[in-house]
């Protein structure tokens, strides 16, 4: 694995193939105002877990604001993102995850550090009892 904190290029969800498998068969659920939709990934990835993020054009119309969202859905996931690479790393499996910030105002960002948090525990905790 790479550095602990890092966010790099292996890491991001690109291919166009396997968002719209991700959107298409993934499963979901929601912390408020996260929705995390997830899919174990056959084919073999270069890195174990890859992620995307996004926020809807219909709430936030400036660029600028989406962009902030995005950053800031990135950040969180940099610095919390351990617990499910040691998981997916020791059980040998691939993910592909996409979060989408599903609030229609901005100041949910706030709350979005714990919820992140909670999210990542919360797919920490379906990934590892799907391994059983």
């Amino acid at each position: 694995m790479a550095k602990t904190f890092s966010f790099n290029a292996k890491e991001k969800l690109k291919s166009r193939r396997l968002l719209e498998q991700l959107f298409a068969e993934g499963k979901s659920f929601s912390v408020f105002p996260l929705k995390v939709i997830y899919m174990h990934v056959e084919p073999a990835l270069d890195f174990p877990v890859k992620i995307g993020v996004g926020t809807s054009t219909r709430y936030f119309k400036k660029a600028v604001d989406r962009n902030r969202i995005k950053r800031l859905l990135r950040e969180n996931y940099r610095l919390n993102k351990l617990p499910l690479h040691e998981l997916v790393d020791t059980n040998k499996k691939q993910l592909a995850v996409f979060f989408l910030y599903i609030d229609k105002t901005m100041e949910g960002c706030g709350l979005l550090p714990e919820k992140m948090k909670t999210a990542l525990n919360k797919l920490t905790v379906i990934i590892g009892q799907s391994n059983k």
